[in-house]
């Protein structure tokens, strides 16, 4: 297997946002990196220095570009966009999402609750799968032979690993293995997903509430999905 049919493309999801009125912030735009997301992107940043990297792109959000940009400047490289990196829709963008507060306790909301398998609340999974794939593609190809970094958000990540994993969509956002900051590494031999990875170079940073797997805390919302 020749090194020039290697590709990597690193999906990471952006650093920690400032949302003191914890919503569910979604594909809104005015949501910032915090000092602490900053720290997190530049850790990344610093993690990947080293690394064969020749293409940088980023979901059009701001939190996504903050996170890309100390990673293309790192490698002395533009920062390019790609629309499909987007954040998933959702019906509950706006709203506090917390844990026994906010918007599943009014009943006007239940009626978006009622296929957890498409979902009925947001972007269909089937959806979110064939732009990521189309993006991750997009990234593979500006970087044949090399290495990619494309920021993006956790619930497309997740979902775009899971169909490549052979594993069902619809999913416990608990569970989630895609911390902030963290790196879903598909390696590919030609256009072929021959592994995927997974690392939390910045998992230092990231408070103890917000990490894969970590129980619900009572007023601090984790705005799945972001």
């Amino acid at each position: 297997m020749s090194s020039e049919d290697i590709t990597v493309v690193h999906l990471m999801r952006h650093g920690e946002v400032h949302n003191p009125e914890g919503v569910l912030y979604g594909r809104r735009p005015g949501y910032h990196l915090s000092d602490l997301g900053r720290k997190m992107a530049d850790q990344v940043a610093e993690h990947l220095a080293g690394r064969d990297i020749t293409h940088v792109v980023a979901s059009p959000l701001e939190r996504a570009q903050e996170t890309a940009t100390p990673i293309a400047g790192a490698h002395g490289l533009d920062l390019a966009t790609d629309e499909r990196l987007i954040e998933a829709g959702n019906v509950f963008e706006g709203k506090t999402f917390g844990v026994g507060d906010g918007a599943l306790k009014k009943p006007g909301n239940w009626k978006y609750l009622t296929n957890p398998f498409r979902p009925s609340w947001g972007e269909p999974y089937i959806e979110q799968v064939v732009r990521m794939m189309a993006a991750l593609g997009a990234a593979r190809d500006a970087a044949r032979g090399h290495e990619a970094v494309a920021v993006s958000h956790q619930l497309p990540i997740w979902i775009v690993r899971s169909f490549a994993e052979r594993r069902r969509l619809w999913h416990d956002p608990r569970k989630r293995q895609c911390t902030l900051a963290s790196l879903t590494s598909f390696t590919f031999h030609g256009d072929k997903i021959i592994s995927v990875g997974y690392s939390e170079p910045a998992r230092d940073l990231v408070p103890s509430h917000l990490l894969a797997g970590a129980k619900p805390v009572k007023g601090k919302a984790k705005a799945f999905g972001a």
